[in-house]
């Protein structure tokens, strides 16, 4: 993507209740990030997700994967859709399926993610309980380009917060995802703005390479 883009268009790809979707359309909307999400495609029927993106004048589809056989035929069906809008974009929103190494080679370089752990720790699932189990003190959440190993493409950004005695998985998680709010449009604003890419499997962010950790979010940092 250039500066010259007017109005990128991002398409969200969702499988539960959007939260992280509604903080980009809230950015949006208060003209923090300057583009459109054209679409919202959920793999699961009747989620929040999708009732948040109606609320906003979006569109919404759904491509279940439970109706396709093979992972390969999902992934061709969710390419379909999602090349109808021909997007700059692709924000995985809480998507929890695993993609296959051609739909991720056909957007990468174009698709970002975030995740609930400070990446390369922990990823897949469970990643509170897990954070838990080995008397982390502390915790966080990661958004990092997708590539086609699990969680394991080039960070971007990072928000920690402290993990507390009286921690649970769900008390944790409240904390985590409070910062994946801020995190991921921060990531979403620079890429449409031109300024963060993916180069020889690197995020780079103004033309700087980026730690392996991403840019450390500070307490006070907001979008810029």
């Amino acid at each position: 993507m250039s500066n010259d883009d007017i109005n990128p268009v991002i398409v969200v790809l969702i499988s539960g209740s959007g939260s992280n979707l509604q903080a980009l359309i809230d950015a949006i909307a208060k003209r923090e990030i300057e583009g459109t999400i054209s679409a919202v495609i959920s793999n699961r029927n009747d989620v929040l997700g999708l009732k948040r993106a109606q609320k906003a004048g979006i569109k919404t589809h759904v491509v279940d994967h439970k109706n396709y056989a093979q992972r390969e035929i999902f992934d061709a069906q969710l390419i379909h859709q999602i090349d109808q809008y021909e997007p700059d974009l692709i924000v995985l929103a809480g998507f929890m399926r695993i993609l296959t190494p051609d739909f991720v080679r056909r957007y990468e370089g174009k698709m970002l993610n975030i995740h609930p752990s400070l990446l390369p720790k922990y990823p897949g699932l469970h990643t509170h309980q897990r954070a838990l189990e080995n008397g982390d003190t502390e915790h966080g959440a990661t958004v990092h380009f997708v590539t086609s190993e699990l969680d394991s493409g080039p960070n971007i950004i990072q928000a920690k917060v402290p993990v507390l005695k009286q921690d649970t998985p769900d008390t944790l998680s409240v904390r985590v995802q409070e910062q994946e709010h801020i995190i991921y449009p921060i990531a979403v604003k620079w890429y449409v703005e031109g300024r963060l890419q993916m180069i020889d499997q690197q995020a780079m962010l103004d033309e700087e390479q980026l730690p392996e950790s991403g840019l450390l979010l500070s307490s006070n940092q907001t979008l810029h």
